[in-house]
């Protein structure tokens, strides 16, 4: 019998909209309890309970998991998502679920990731096929379908369907996520995912478990994520008084470029929002200063985003070698687009690594 979705609770809607986990993802223990490995967290679900997530639970013995429909779908400026350095100018089908793994006091979409701990969220999930979404990222242009919103991890299983339907379609696929993976999970995602995107929110455990996640968890998977072939970019959203210290963003830069100087590294503008409302929001100033020690740090790409026409050359990507202007931009909007089809800089050929066509 279909649930009246509009006066059901919306745990008892989602239970309804979920299939069995991913065997990938899962370790059976005695006494029908179960191991999750979709997210960092690794939650040890006993029978009739749930994970962290509350979208994953142990049913007589099976994990079941979210699937089948979407909470939030939009196709907008791959730049926005944000990845600058694949296909640029391009639009990404991005679709969500409900639920996460962090509860971050100043989240931007927790009408669709705290909708489970929050009751003034309320958004309600809409039925959908994998085969849907891709007809609808085709019916849009889109040349790529992305899984955001929520946190994707909790939610890998479904995102594999689609990019199964989208990857064959002549579409790339992307993860805007969290970052708080295990090994498990990313060699899933891997057959399926060509980009990842992971926001750095700090490099101070401290602040980490404020969030809810554990800052080694993060910085494991930036560097798993890189080894394992996924095109890689890192946003830092700087929050005045939580993260934006010269030391942390030092430390926040240093680290990426020791993984690889060439992963693009975001820093973006806080504004107030949720429940952080006691913190100021991001100067340009404070952004560009943020850039200037990415390139201290020897990062080679460095962006600073969310002010557009307010950071001067942050926006742009210049080419390392001749410092050739490659890619202008104005916020999402590209202005001039000069990396030739085979990733190159047009004047000196130093290679510009990303997904270009």
């Amino acid at each position: 019998m279909p649930i009246n979705a509009k006066s059901a609770p919306l745990a008892v809607v989602l239970d309804a909209l979920t299939t069995e986990g991913a065997p990938e993802l899962i370790e059976q223990l005695p006494e029908d309890a179960l191991k999750c490995y979709a997210c960092g967290h690794r939650c040890l679900i006993k029978e009739g309970k749930r994970g962290i997530c509350k979208v994953r639970f142990n049913e007589g013995g099976t994990l079941r998991v979210p699937a089948n429909y979407v909470a939030a779908l939009a196709c907008d400026p791959t730049e926005k998502k944000p990845f600058f350095h694949v296909l640029p100018g391009s639009d990404t089908l991005t679709f969500g679920m409900l639920g996460c793994d962090l509860h971050c006091g100043y989240c931007q979409n927790w009408l669709t990731s705290q909708a489970l701990r929050d009751d003034s969220a309320g958004t309600q999930p809409q039925e959908v096929s994998a085969e849907r979404l891709v007809a609808l990222a085709k019916a849009y242009g889109a040349s790529m379908v992305g899984s955001s919103y929520n946190e994707p991890l909790i939610t890998a299983e479904w995102a594999v369907e689609v990019f199964k339907q989208a990857r064959p379609a002549g579409f790339r696929t992307a993860f805007i996520s969290n970052g708080n993976a295990t090994p498990q999970v990313l060699d899933y995602l891997r057959p399926w995912t060509d980009c990842y995107k992971i926001d750095l929110k700090s490099m101070n455990d401290k602040n980490y478990r404020q969030l809810g996640g554990v800052v080694d968890n993060i910085l494991e998977t930036v560097q798993m994520v890189h080894s394992r072939g996924f095109w890689e970019e890192i946003v830092t959203l700087v929050i005045p008084g939580f993260n934006d210290s010269e030391d942390e963003l030092k430390r926040a830069a240093n680290f990426i470029a020791a993984v690889s100087p060439d992963i693009p590294w975001h820093v973006t503008a806080f504004h107030q929002d949720y429940r952080m409302t006691e913190n100021a929001n991001t100067t340009a100033e404070e952004l560009v200063r943020a850039c200037e020690i990415g390139r201290e740090a020897g990062l080679r790409y460095i962006y600073a985003g969310n002010l557009p026409g307010k950071v001067g050359r942050w926006e742009n990507t210049y080419c390392p070698t001749c410092d050739e202007m490659l890619v202008e931009r104005h916020g999402y909007l590209i202005r001039r687009m000069r990396v030739t089809p085979q990733g190159q800089c047009p004047s000196c050929a130093t290679n510009i690594p990303g997904i270009w066509s």
